[in-house]
């Protein structure tokens, strides 16, 4: 049952994704929904976080999702030029893809110094729009065992909520998810793709009414 209601979802996503004549606006609220639903599945069935959302301190309804979104998009690129950081829109989530060279050092769940900047800029925009929740998604490459990459996943991500929570992020608006190497955007068969696994990605999503 869960995996035809889970199904269900990614089609109304897909459909939604595809209505390349609306507006983000008109696009509303329900990809987001589907978005929130998976990553708590995710979440509760595989143990692959420490942080899981709260309850909600504030709401958006209908139209006025796409709006809000669509300031903080700006407020992102504005905030995040030439950080290497790489801002995407899909429907009414942003996506913040941040690489590995400036987060971590190899083999560490240590935030680097120089990474600091870019986080404090991400929590910037994140507390002016705080109806808003933020799903940390640690990544890595295929080299070494499995398991220990999922583990070392879980806890980069950990790494950036904890650094959130710092900059005064409230802590009810963080889910961290360690996807390990199951998700490659490279290859892992050279050094450059390697690299470019080797990431975090901020997906910020609306909270709805």
């Amino acid at each position: 049952m869960k995996k035809t209601m889970i199904a269900a979802m990614l089609s109304t996503l897909i459909i939604s994704g595809c209505a390349t004549n609306a507006s983000n606006t008109q696009k509303g609220a329900g990809i987001g929904a589907v978005l929130g639903a998976l990553a708590g599945k995710g979440t509760g069935d595989n143990d692959k976080s420490r942080y899981v959302w709260g309850a909600a301190l504030g709401a958006l309804a209908g139209g006025a999702i796409g709006n809000y979104m669509d300031k903080q998009e700006q407020e992102f690129r504005d905030e995040l030029a030439n950080s290497g950081v790489e801002v995407y829109r899909e429907g009414d989530n942003i996506r913040l893809s941040i690489p590995g060279n400036i987060t971590f050092s190899n083999d560490s769940a240590s935030l680097v110094t120089g990474f600091y900047p870019v986080l404090e800029d991400v929590a910037k925009v994140l507390n002016r729009y705080d109806k808003t929740k933020l799903s940390i998604e640690g990544h890595t490459d295929s080299v070494g065992d499995a398991n220990y990459n999922t583990q070392l996943s879980i806890q980069r991500a950990n790494s950036v909520a904890n650094y959130l929570q710092g900059t005064n992020v409230d802590a009810n608006r963080l889910q961290t998810l360690g996807m390990g190497e199951s998700q490659p955007i490279g290859s892992n068969d050279n050094a450059q793709g390697r690299q470019k696994n080797r990431r975090v990605e901020l997906r910020v999503i609306p909270i709805q009414a």
